[in-house]
């Protein structure tokens, strides 16, 4: 398993090497769609934001927003640290945070949540591939860091792995 530090010079060397692969087909804006999407999941939504780490303490005063985040799930558990569901955990969580904060201040002039809802429907139609540049960078971020840790599948819950043990087939046992 990586450190932190590992995490974060991997992360940084390879941003600008991903974004350069989109230069073929998106060009400039693509090459910094990817590469800036790749830094932050890498350094700011990274898979150990379930942890008291760097990267929760990078968001300085906001790391109180990843607090019920860490609580409700464990290190390195199946909604945290698998490809495509961890990072798609994590952008709900930001979601469902953004949506809370705007309804919260729609009586003091915050446009309620379904005008932002409406807003990034629009967004993504608009944009769509530089969207979709940035979310697999976000992912490939991720990827990064769960093949520098060595486990790119993540262990299943407690759960799941009592009930597969209880219902797996026993070896026969030799006589002596």
């Amino acid at each position: 398993m990586a450190s932190g530090r590992a995490h974060d010079r991997a992360t940084v060397v390879l941003a600008l090497p991903f974004g350069l692969l989109w230069a073929p087909a998106l060009g400039p804006p693509g090459v910094a769609a990817a590469g800036a999407a790749f830094l932050v999941g890498g350094l700011w939504l990274s898979p150990d934001l379930d942890t008291p780490s760097r990267v929760t303490a990078r968001w300085g005063p906001l790391a109180i927003l990843w607090w019920p985040y860490r609580r409700w799930l464990r290190h390195r558990s199946l909604l945290s640290h698998s490809p495509l569901l961890g990072t798609a955990v994590r952008l709900a969580w930001l979601a469902g945070l953004l949506a809370a904060t705007s309804l919260l201040l729609t009586p003091f002039g915050a446009p309620p949540p379904q005008r932002l809802a409406d807003g990034l429907v629009d967004l993504w139609q608009r944009q769509r591939p530089l969207l979709a540049a940035g979310l697999v960078g976000l992912e490939a971020s991720a990827w990064l860091h769960l093949l520098q840790d060595g486990d790119p599948v993540p262990r299943p819950p407690r759960l799941l792995r009592a009930v597969s043990r209880r219902w797996r087939p026993r070896k026969p046992r030799r006589r002596r």
